[in-house]
């Protein structure tokens, strides 16, 4: 309004009057005065200029006053406008950061996150080690001989536990390293003190760990319990029939891995799952026969071979799977052995232990358990401990003893995880179960219940 009322006083008014009226008088209207006028010849008014009245200005001073009013509110509008763009730019600058910001708040919690993992991942791991000690230690304790010794073993493991259980509530405030270190120098003490264990009887089963998952629903795989410390070549034969290519890795993490380092492409196929690697040779049912073959990995070739006789073979008296697992192969502390049925046994289960070089049968015991009812078996120092199915829910169910002729009917649970075993062998150098889980390969530990042999009875 200021502006329209400013152009209104800058201008300049003019009032053109054109009167027709002959000789008539002007008279303009208050605020106004004649500033000009034309007649013609005859004295006649033509028209009239009227200007405002010179005190009208006198509102200058207050124009003026205006003016500067609205040029100051301009130059404030000015100014606003300028902070105005200022301030969207650091706003927009200040979002950036914050944005940044967050990222490195996100990087952090990220760091520290996996950084936690990381260290939860090994202490659950030398966790699963000193869970895999503890059930040694009531074994020991059964005796008072070496009783220092154990106690001394049960009171170091008491207190790597609560070690353990103090870094779960404070991720980082132990040195893992030297734990480890601890953790692996009283292992190693362990299993010198195992060292002078002699046989003993199966108490419990646990696991299993789950080694790979290959080939189809059967097949066997195996190390040589034998072999020295160092040895620790792996052997897979998958499948129960029609196949005889045996494959070797170096290792079991090259075995993980799928690294092999040699195939053996046998001469004849074999029958069942129950093959068994022991001191450099395989032992294996050559197919649709009660043949026994002995393969020599160092030469190639088959060494010898020998039929079993009177024993059922292609499905004749297999174990509950079927599979052609009529003749089973295995070793213990104790030697090579053959379990399987024959007609004169009824279909019962018969335990011979066989020369390793010749395959002669040393000894037989002839058992009242069934071949067809029985799921898998291994022998663990010279007992045969025989499951009562392959399925979910299978338990070891009876154990026989060569040493007193004698059985017992037993209730060891194992955990079967992926349903369906085709394949249950005793390691004796790693005193642990080797299986066939529906195509996966697994380990289970086994507890036993030792007398310790000390120096007086050597």
């Amino acid at each position: 309004m200021a502006q329209v009322f400013l152009g209104m006083v800058e201008k300049i008014f003019l009032k053109l009057l054109c009167l027709c009226s002959r000789m008539q008088t002007i008279r303009p209207k208050e605020g106004w005065q004649v500033y000009s006028s034309a007649q013609d010849a005859d004295g006649r008014c033509i028209c009239t200029v009227v200007a405002p009245e010179q005190n009208l200005c006198s509102r200058d001073a207050k124009g003026r006053q205006l003016r500067q009013l609205l040029e100051k509110v301009q130059n404030m509008s000015q100014s606003i406008e300028v902070l105005n763009l200022r301030t969207q730019r650091d706003f927009q600058y200040i979002m950036r950061m914050e944005s940044q910001i967050k990222g490195l708040r996100s990087k952090f919690r990220q760091i520290e996150s996996d950084r936690k993992t990381l260290v939860n991942k090994n202490f659950q791991e030398l966790k699963g080690k000193m869970e895999s000690l503890q059930p040694l230690i009531p074994v020991l304790e059964q005796y008072k001989t070496d009783a220092k010794l154990i106690s001394q073993f049960k009171e170091e493991i008491r207190n790597l536990s609560g070690v353990l259980m103090g870094i779960q509530e404070e991720m980082g405030a132990y040195d893992y390293e030297e734990l480890q270190q601890r953790v692996l120098n009283l292992e190693n003490r362990l299993r010198n003190c195992m060292s002078k264990l002699t046989c003993g009887k199966l108490m419990k089963i646990t696991g299993p760990l789950t080694v790979k998952t290959s080939g189809t629903r059967f097949g066997a795989w195996m190390t040589d319990p034998q072999a020295s410390p160092k040895n620790n070549r792996v052997w897979y034969m998958d499948s129960y029939t029609n196949n005889k290519i045996v494959k070797e890795y170096k290792s079991i993490a090259d075995f993980v891995a799928g690294v092999e380092s040699r195939t053996y492409n046998l001469p004849f196929k074999w029958a069942g799952t129950n093959h068994v690697v022991y001191n450099g040779s395989l032992y294996y049912n050559k197919m649709q026969s009660n043949i026994i073959v002995r393969y020599s990995f160092e030469t190639g070739r088959v060494v010898t071979q020998r039929a079993l006789e009177s024993a059922g073979f292609h499905n004749v008296y297999p174990y509950t799977w079927g599979g052609f697992s009529d003749i089973d192969l295995m070793a213990d502390e104790l030697g090579l052995w053959a379990v399987y049925a024959t007609n004169q046994n009824a279909g019962n289960i018969v335990i011979s232990q066989l020369n390793p070089d010749t395959l002669q049968i040393l000894n037989t015991w002839n058992t009242e358990y069934s071949k067809r009812n029985a799921g898998e078996s291994f022998m663990i120092c010279g007992t045969l401990y025989i499951t009562n199915s392959h399925l979910t829910g299978a338990k070891v169910y009876y154990a026989y003893s060569t040493k007193t002729s004698t059985y017992e009917y037993t209730d060891i649970p194992f955990h079967n995880q992926y349903f369906h075993m085709s394949m249950l062998d005793y390691n004796a150098r790693d005193r642990a179960l080797y299986g066939w889980n529906n195509g996966h390969q697994v380990l289970f530990n086994v507890t036993l219940f030792h007398i310790i042999k000390t120096e007086d009875d050597s």
